[in-house]
């Protein structure tokens, strides 16, 4: 029963960032949010880990960062950073990765949270 509500949230969260356009522009804008811990501009690692090419990246894989043991264990596990792992992310840093130094809220509005992803995107590595 619990396998199938986790994959059924899983489903709803999916369909939701589906159903949201993208924009980078915008989700540039709603990033700096984000930058008093974080760049997406370069690899420079500020209090939190660079997000410069974070799509399609292993979890808590950039050099020089010290990860929580809790993102370390994501990584482990073999996450990675692509639109649905972020979607399930961004909302809600702490529930998705319990233990997570990570002090952020999370962004609660779903078109910022697609948008973020969509500017994100755009960093490449």
């Amino acid at each position: 029963m619990k396998i199938r509500l986790a994959l059924t949230a899983l489903g709803i969260a999916a369909l939701s960032a589906a159903s949201h356009a993208q924009d980078a522009a915008e989700g540039a804008k709603v990033f700096q949010k984000c930058m008093a811990c974080h760049t997406a501009a370069d690899a420079t690692n500020k209090i939190g880990p660079s997000l410069k090419g974070v799509v399609g990246r292993k979890a808590a894989s950039v050099e020089g960062f010290k990860y929580s043991p809790a993102m370390l264990a994501k990584g482990a596990a073999g996450v990675v950073w692509d639109e649905a792992t972020l979607t399930a992310y961004l909302p809600d840093p702490k529930a998705f990765v319990p233990g997570t130094k990570m002090t952020f809220p999370g962004l609660k509005n779903p078109q910022d949270v697609a948008n973020v992803i969509a500017y994100l995107k755009t960093t490449g590595m």
